[in-house]
Parts: structure tokens; sequence; C-alpha cells
């Protein structure tokens, strides 16, 4: 009976010891817990925020230094000079169709009158259809209005369905040569700014000298019976010198 009491006395004391140590192990975790959240809170307390007006004042800031740099690699100032003398070449052209042109100068006189040949081409075939458009459109509306009747001598002969026909037809051929002179005008800045490049990153020079003469060139003849060689036959020889 002795023992038993004993036993049981040691059994409690070790339940208890095991309870204790797992609240110790508990409140420990909390306080962990408790210090990391307080740890991120302060971090993020002390981080400040970045502005609207910083982070535009940080992306332009990048922006020109991207200006500078060429993966990494810094540009001298020949190559700075190109790149700014090729963007004022296509955004004068922009502005006004052949300015990049005469900037550039070159072959500038053949290409402006070209260019503003191409724009009022577009105006002129612009304004017929708009003005072949407006006539069917303002005959579908006077018939509409007085119930069939013809207003337009020209547009007598002329059914309900064909007119709206023609008066689509027109539309289309006048928003289509809208979108080609938008094009054309395009192109315009787009050759200012190529022709920019190749002239001033790569030069080939003015002296240039080509030459035409007579020469034997060789040939290789395979004949019937097994008979073949070599031989020469008349040609002509062109040789072009570029410095």
């Amino acid at each position: 009976m002795r023992y038993l009491l004993l036993f049981f006395f040691v059994l409690i004391g070790s339940l208890c010891a095991y309870a204790q140590e797992r609240d110790s192990i508990r409140l420990d975790s909390v306080a962990a817990d408790t210090v990391l959240q307080d740890s991120i809170k302060l971090a993020q307390d002390t981080v400040k925020k970045e502005s609207r007006k910083e982070r535009r004042a940080r992306e332009r800031a990048e922006a020109e230094r991207e200006k500078y740099y060429y993966k990494g690699i810094k540009k001298d100032s020949a190559r700075l000079e190109i790149e700014r003398l090729s963007r004022v070449a296509w955004k004068r052209s922009l502005i006004v169709p052949g300015w990049g042109q005469y900037t550039n100068q070159g072959l500038w006189w053949i290409k402006v009158p070209i260019i503003y040949g191409g724009l009022v081409t577009g105006y002129v075939v612009f304004d017929y259809w708009q003005w072949y458009y407006k006539k069917f459109l303002d005959e579908i509306a006077f018939r509409l209005e007085y119930g069939d009747t013809p207003n337009d001598p020209d547009l007598i002969n002329w059914g309900n369905e064909g007119l709206v026909r023609q008066k689509d037809y027109a539309r289309r051929n006048r928003d289509l040569t809208i979108l080609v002179s938008v094009g054309w005008w395009g192109l315009n800045v787009i050759e200012a700014y190529v022709d920019s490049m190749l002239k001033n990153r790569w030069d080939i020079g003015r002296d240039m000298s080509m030459r035409i003469r007579p020469a034997l060139m060789p040939t290789y003849a395979h004949g019937g019976y097994g008979l073949s060689g070599y031989g020469v036959a008349p040609g002509i020889k062109l040789t072009l010198n570029l410095k």
C-alpha cells in the first residue's frame, strides 16, 4: 500500500511538471509571434511610401538615364549626337511634311515635291468621293421625305437600292482615301528618320566609279562521248569601286 501511494504521488508530480512545461512553451511561442508582428509593423512604418510625384520623378530619371546607356554600356558623344539628329528629323517631318527631309539635306528638293504631290492627290481624291457620297445621300434623303420623288436630274433612273449601294461605296472609298493619306504622312516621317540614320551612321562616300570592259570568262564544258574540260568564253566584266 505504501509503494502504491508513492507511485501515485510520483505520477501526479510528473503530470504537473509536463503541463507546466507545455504552458511555458505556448507562452514562449505567443511571445515570439508578437515580437515578430511588432518588428514587421515597425519595418513597414519605417519604410516611407513613395508618393505619385516622387514616382514620376524617379521614372523620369530612369528614362533620362536610359538615353545615355545601351544595354548597360554608356554611349559616346558621337552616338548621342546621331540619335539627336535623327529625333529632330522625324519630329520635324511629323509637324510639317518635308521639313525633316530638308533638315537631312541630300535629295530633299526631289523628296519634298513627291511628298506634297501625294498629299495633294489624297485631298483631291477625298474631295471627289465626299462630293459623290453627298450627292447620293441628299438624293436618298429627298426621296424619303417626299415619297420616292426624284430630285437630282442625274439620278432620275436610279432606284433606291442602287442609291444606297453607291452611297456606301463612296463612303468606303472616302474613308480609304483618308487612311492612305495618313499612311503617306507616316511614311514621310519614317523616311526622314531612316535617311538620317543612314546618312550619319553609314557613309560610303561620294567617290564611286564604275568600269565596264570585255573579258574572257572561264567556263567548264561537258560534251558528248565523254569529252569535257575547262575553257573560256567572251563576256563583260563590271567593276564598281566604293571609296
